[in-house]
């Protein structure tokens, strides 16, 4: 379901995918080619979302932001998620920054003000605690997350991989809803 908050609309590439289960709500806006899978909730209300090209955000996700106060930055902390990133399933992400060619694993939380640069992989699980820059071309993992290791080759090739599997797998669930929705216009006929 997409919904505004106050005057606020979401904006949603045209050829992006949104399951109908999800909630979009707010000042969110999607790049072209990304998805958002069952139950996700991405909740605009109080600050901006945004969210970049051939990006996927799966099943269950909460993604917020927080606004400003005395204890929070001039302005709070927005949710700005790069592009060809890859949000495994249950993942919260609140008032951080991700960068481009980035995955975050299944069950991860990344707090207000984290800065996660460029091809980075956080391990499933992980919590990146509020206000931690993490570095690229890392490995991180625990809770707190820490580096582990540098990514090598193949792991950096999966980042791009993972994020371009998604981009091709949203179109099988576009042409479905077109077939559906043509099927269920005939038995009405």
């Amino acid at each position: 379901m997409i919904r505004n908050y106050k005057q606020h609309r979401p904006y949603i590439a045209p050829d992006c995918y949104i399951d109908d289960s999800a909630q979009v709500i707010g000042r969110v806006r999607i790049g072209a080619h990304s998805s958002v899978w069952p139950l996700v909730t991405i909740r605009g209300d109080v600050n901006n979302i945004e969210i970049g090209s051939h990006t996927n955000i799966q099943d269950n996700s909460v993604l917020h932001v927080t606004h400003e106060h005395a204890q929070s930055p001039a302005g709070g902390y927005p949710l700005i998620i790069g592009s060809q990133v890859t949000i495994g399933h249950n993942v919260i992400l609140h008032g951080c920054r991700i960068g481009d060619y980035c995955l975050v694993g299944m069950g991860s939380c990344i707090l207000d003000g984290a800065v996660i640069e460029d091809h980075v992989l956080i391990a499933a699980g992980s919590l990146v605690a509020q206000n931690k820059q993490v570095s690229s071309g890392y490995l991180w993992m625990g809770r707190p997350a820490r580096p582990i290791r540098p990514l090598n080759e193949d792991e950096l090739k999966w980042l791009e991989y993972s994020a371009r599997h998604y981009s091709e797998l949203k179109q099988d669930y576009l042409g479905q809803q077109t077939t559906e929705q043509f099927d269920q216009q005939q038995m009405f006929d």
